[in-house]
């Protein structure tokens, strides 16, 4: 009987070969065009030569107005990430509703990301309706969310994740996790992001 090890290894040389090839390059730009991909965005100079550049962009019949409050209100302990509750907020459903007491964000205001809602990125600047940035404060992490409004009633929602690993770092765990699994959150998050603001676009029709 061979080793186990002669087993083993040609299975892992194939996933490698499958997640390098086929998986990173689609997670690293799911739903975006190679225009999107290629534009510059607000934010992308805080990470120098990153180590994950992935870009991710939705179509939401919705203005930008009914975007971008689901957008500011995100957090652990705030609105949710509108995704996998059970393991980004607790267990707790994430908000259906505009919450107004998490509409007043600041730059310097901290996303919370962890349980104890001390640890997660820092809103570096926004431009309302339009944009939102955050940063982890050092430099090797940012997260810039975008409205491109495609008339008067559809827009394009455009994310984009940058960063850079530190192999002997403790953050690089966390690293990892987004390097395997962040597209996973990230879909569902987005579309969650839709499913509101078109709800709520429905619930309050443009008037002429």
């Amino acid at each position: 009987m061979q080793p186990i090890i002669f087993v083993i290894m040609p299975i892992l040389f194939v996933l490698a070969v499958f997640y390098l090839a086929i998986f990173r390059p689609w997670q690293l730009r799911w739903g975006a065009t190679d225009e999107e991909v290629e534009r510059a965005m607000p934010g992308d100079s805080i990470v120098d030569d990153p180590s994950f550049n992935a870009t991710r962009a939705v179509t939401i019949n919705a203005p930008a107005e009914n975007i971008y409050p689901w957008i500011v209100q995100m957090g652990v302990n705030r609105a949710g990430w509108y995704s996998y509750d059970l393991l980004d907020n607790l267990a707790r459903p994430s908000a259906e509703v505009i919450l107004p007491e998490h509409q007043n964000i600041q730059v310097g205001d901290l996303i919370p990301m962890s349980p104890d809602g001390k640890q997660g990125l820092w809103v570096k600047d926004f431009r309302n309706a339009e944009w939102m940035l955050w940063w982890d404060q050092i430099g090797d992490n940012s997260w810039v969310w975008v409205i491109y409004s495609e008339g008067e009633s559809c827009s394009r929602l455009v994310t984009r994740v940058r960063v850079k690993y530190r192999w002997f770092s403790p953050a690089i765990l966390f690293n990892l996790i987004i390097e395997f699994f962040d597209i996973l959150m990230m879909h569902k998050c987005m579309l969650g992001i839709k499913r509101r603001a078109e709800t709520l676009s429905l619930s309050k029709p443009l008037t002429g």
